[in-house]
């Protein structure tokens, strides 16, 4: 379930996500960084990181 509401939560702000499942770390300013870019390969980054094991 908390998987779930992280991935929705990737759609909006992909970093908020990865930091909720990560803590802070370098992941995070990838994320940030890669939302700047672009939202979807922030999207795309956030997602791939809440998601994997």
């Amino acid at each position: 379930m908390i998987t779930v509401l992280l991935v929705l939560l990737c759609l909006v702000l992909p970093w908020l996500a990865v930091l909720i499942k990560e803590g802070p770390t370098i992941k995070v300013l990838w994320a940030f960084l890669l939302q700047l870019l672009g939202h979807v390969p922030g999207v795309i980054y956030g997602i791939y990181q809440v998601v994997k094991d």
